[in-house]
């Protein structure tokens, strides 16, 4: 029994502590997919209670049910003006073929919005009102992929515009060409012994298009909304899992549905809404779980040596602050190509996030300056400063004085006094040594 409970918790230490402290250099090939595999899944559970995605998804949900309607009027409103309206319609209701009790009500709404925005004083009302509960969604998704990525700003209102609507203008596009295709091959192998033979890959092609039609959307989602730079196999493979996982519970729900007859006989026909409900919050949640693994599968290096980094001593942290800033004197002294974080990271197998902490703070002091290379699309870094001039104490002196200094002078003459002193004994660091505190 002792040796069972050792190994847990020896099992606990590994994946709190140890697992952090392993890098990519220094396990073989197999060893490597694996911790990165558990650092993944470390990391997106870890975002899935910080980030409360469970809130996250209630207030999505509300999102939805509020521009359900305006959308759908849209993208119906779309495919008219292309004479392509039954086809669209027809997708809608195979797209939420899990919902098949609202969606006549859902279509009534739409046509009824669609009517109402026709003429009259009405119309420049409806289009506002559509506008906005379309906006209002879109801002929702994206502040909330933002939240998980630990982006802080937004897109500007007019890219925004331009994008959510854009995506919604291509999506009767879409949804037309997946439907030509299907009938074009439908049509090709329906006869003689092509359709015998392709039958059986045909077959699982049809019973396998919903899951790579997920795959793709969630794809496309995971990459295009946040406002940072996605690498599209990390979207790729939130994407596979999140779609997967959404196709299931898509089964599950229809399947469970049969098992709520003593639920429909309570409620009735209102039954419909609360089942609504909880189909959209548990839909939203796989959506965010799948962002969350995204942002995990890239960052996971960021997290290397996290607890080490953040328990770290000034003189460690002095020690690699001064060896970056001798790399970037370097390179710039040899005339070599300046190096972004992500290199000094690669390189020197240094942790990315500590990395990028540092170089933050030598140019926020002035002692290496920020440019953005269009060669690589990443940031790189020069001195700021002459090289045959930047000494370590000019160094070190930027990094201590930078920051507010003396914004308590003169509310006690004591501590006005104390400063005056204090500064002498820092200036002079032999003298150190040997005095003592309570004789400053």
């Amino acid at each position: 029994m002792n040796k069972i409970i050792s190994f847990i918790l020896d099992l606990i230490n590994f994946f709190r502590f140890d697992i952090w402290r392993i890098t990519e250099y220094e396990v073989s090939r197999t060893r490597k997919i694996l911790y990165r595999l558990a650092k993944t899944v470390i990391i997106a559970v870890r975002g899935f209670i910080a980030d409360r995605l469970t809130i996250r998804a209630s207030a999505l949900t509300y999102s939805i049910l509020f521009a359900v309607v305006p959308i759908i009027a849209l993208i119906v409103a779309i495919s008219k003006g292309f004479g392509v309206e039954k086809t669209i319609e027809a997708a809608l209701e195979n797209t939420f073929f899990a919902q098949a009790d609202m969606i006549p009500t859902i279509m009534g709404f739409v046509d009824k919005y669609l009517q109402t925005t026709r003429g009259g004083l009405f119309i420049g009302i409806g289009l506002a009102i559509l506008f906005y509960s379309v906006m209002n969604f879109f801002m929702q998704v994206e502040n909330a992929f933002n939240t998980i990525w630990q982006v802080k700003k937004s897109r500007s209102p007019i890219r925004q515009f331009t994008t959510y609507f854009s995506a919604i203008l291509i999506v009767p596009v879409l949804i037309v060409l997946s439907s030509g295709i299907s009938i074009f091959i439908n049509t090709t192998f329906s006869q003689g012994y092509v359709f015998e033979f392709f039958s059986p890959i045909i077959r699982f092609l049809v019973k396998f298009s919903p899951y790579f039609i997920n795959w793709l959307i969630f794809t496309l989602m995971y990459q295009l909304i946040p406002n940072t730079h996605v690498k599209f196999p990390n979207a790729l493979v939130a994407g596979i899992i999140a779609g997967t996982a959404f196709q299931v519970f898509q089964i599950l729900y229809i399947n469970g549905q049969i098992n709520l007859s003593r639920y429909n006989v309570v409620y009735g026909g209102f039954a419909a809404i609360p089942l609504l409900l909880l189909w959209l919050q548990i839909s939203c949640l796989i959506v965010l779980l799948g962002a969350e693994i995204s942002y995990a599968s890239q960052n996971y290096q960021n997290y290397e040596f996290e607890l080490d980094s953040m328990n770290m001593s000034e003189r460690y942290k002095n020690f690699l602050i001064l060896f970056i800033t001798y790399v970037i004197v370097k390179r710039f002294e040899n005339g070599e190509k300046p190096a972004s974080a992500e290199e000094i990271s690669g390189e020197y197998r240094l942790p990315i996030k500590l990395t990028n902490q540092l170089v933050t703070r030598l140019a926020e002091v002035g002692i290496i300056i920020e440019v953005f290379s269009e060669s690589s699309k990443t940031k790189i870094y020069h001195p700021a400063i002459d090289i045959n001039r930047l000494t370590v104490g000019l160094l070190f002196n930027k990094l201590e004085t930078h920051g507010s200094e003396m914004f308590l002078s003169n509310k006690n003459k004591v501590l006005d006094d104390f400063w005056q002193k204090a500064s002498e004994v820092i200036s002079m660091p032999a003298e150190q040594e040997t005095l003592l505190v309570k004789d400053i």
